[in-house]
């Protein structure tokens, strides 16, 4: 039993790790500026810089992965996460702290990506849907817990500590690593790293971040970001071994996921502003503010595991829209009955906790079942990527409704609609897929 949930265990704690440090920052933010003398634009880019180098790099992680063995980059990725993590617990200032975040993002993108290829490649049938599961209700149980734990750690030990944290944590995962894990299948060796992919996928990515971050440099930023983006298709189209094949596109499970990934990795912005909101308007302290948080990451993690249980008999595409469309109410719940205290957050918190835990497992086992296994790396490379560029827009595009309003409710009714746009577009493409196969199915008949 040991030895066949041993390799969860060692991909479960490294994911765990990577996910809590993009909300662990949440409720240090006023610690760490008190500490360091940041400004407001610095502390937004200790949060930013660290999910959009997971964002830019997570792709070209996945096609290395693919490449040069994801057991191999695991364990690489995991080294680097905890070198760049000491480096944050001892920045002396915020330019060294942004920068040590980033690195933290190198690692975090690669240990996301090989992480979700390595159970593709040690799990199958219902054993992968169970592992699925487990581990995607990890992701969202560190992703909402963060915001807590960073508060405890930050009022009794100081903002320090959420990174000394990583240190034991990589140990352990280090160490399961090495008993546990084997190897999964490579691509061909004579393929190459798709170098131009990366570039201009990594400028168009960061042009659009900072574009919407900084407000004097928006139209500038936007439009290399289009063009980058261009230039970026045409070299995929044309390389022979490109880092995302967008032949990929065309698959209907494969979008309907990125779809639903960006809109859930919304909500995981809203819990920054709901922190801001706790602390500033509430006036709780950083623990508490983090406790308040807690049920979207108690319903969450507890769905997730029934559901990654049950994936087997139920079309992923069904529970992809359900996700959504409960992850959509429970905002708007929110937005409706946000009041002058913090308890009025609580239902909606559930409801939307319920919503995230559904889609999660749904949404890893359809992607690494809508591609051949080689490509398995790829295709989670595609997931992280929408995924941290789903948080990283989600606070740029939140901070800037919450900047203009100072409404919390108003940052809790745009991403209702953002899930809801997602819910609809699930369903309507798997409707356009089913209508595909039939007629797939009635010109064969036809045919005999």
């Amino acid at each position: 039993m040991v030895r066949k949930w041993g390799p969860l265990a060692a991909i479960c704690l490294g994911s765990f790790m990577l996910i809590l440090d993009t909300t662990v920052v949440t409720v240090a933010l006023p610690e760490m500026a008190r500490g360091l003398g940041a400004s407001l634009a610095s502390l937004q880019w200790v949060v930013n810089s660290y999910t959009l180098v997971l964002a830019v790099l997570a792709l070209s992680a996945g096609a290395i992965g693919d490449l040069a063995g994801q057991r191999r980059v695991f364990v690489g990725s995991v080294t680097v996460f905890a070198v760049a993590s000491l480096g944050c617990a001892l920045a002396p200032n915020a330019g060294v702290l942004i920068g040590a975040r980033a690195v933290q993002g190198v690692g975090g993108a690669a240990m996301m990506v090989a992480a979700m290829s390595l159970l593709g490649a040690h799990y199958e049938g219902k054993d992968r849907g169970s592992a699925l599961g487990i581990w995607t209700a990890v992701l969202g149980g560190a992703g909402a817990t963060g915001p807590f734990l960073g508060g405890v750690l930050t009022q009794w030990a100081g903002w320090q500590a959420i990174f000394f944290l990583n240190l034991p944590l990589s140990a352990a995962t280090l160490l399961l690593t090495s008993k546990y894990l084997v190897e999964a299948p490579k691509r061909p060796s004579g393929t190459r790293i798709d170098l131009g992919g990366m570039v201009a996928f990594g400028a168009s990515s960061g042009a659009l971040v900072y574009g919407l971050i900084e407000a004097d440099d928006r139209l500038p930023m936007f439009i290399l970001a289009t063009a980058a983006l261009v230039v970026f298709v045409m070299v995929e189209r044309r390389v022979r071994h490109p880092m995302l094949d967008l032949a990929l596109f065309r698959r209907a499970s494969f979008v309907t996921v990125l779809i639903v990934v960006v809109a859930s990795s919304s909500v995981f912005a809203c819990l920054i502003y709901a922190s801001i909101w706790l602390q500033s308007v509430q006036r709780l302290s950083p623990a508490a503010a983090g406790l308040a948080l807690i049920p979207l990451a108690a319903t969450s993690f507890v769905t997730s595991l029934v559901i990654g249980k049950r994936l087997p008999a139920v079309s992923p595409g069904i529970i992809l829209g359900l996700g959504a469309l409960l992850a959509a109410a429970g905002c708007a719940l929110e937005w409706a009955m946000l009041d002058s205290t913090w308890l009025s957050l609580l239902p909606g918190l559930i409801v939307t906790g319920a919503g995230m835990g559904i889609a999660g497992p749904a949404g890893s086992t359809a992607i690494l079942s809508a591609v051949p296994r080689d490509r398995a790396g790829m295709a989670s490379g595609a997931m992280a990527t929408f995924r941290q560029l789903g948080q990283t827009l989600g606070v740029a595009v939140l901070g800037l409704v919450y900047a203009s309003t100072a409404d919390l409710g108003d940052v809790f009714l745009v991403t209702a609609g953002l899930s809801l746009v997602a819910a609809v577009l699930s369903v309507l493409t798997r409707n356009s897929a089913g209508a595909r196969s039939r007629t797939r199915g009635s010109s064969a008949a036809a045919g005999r």
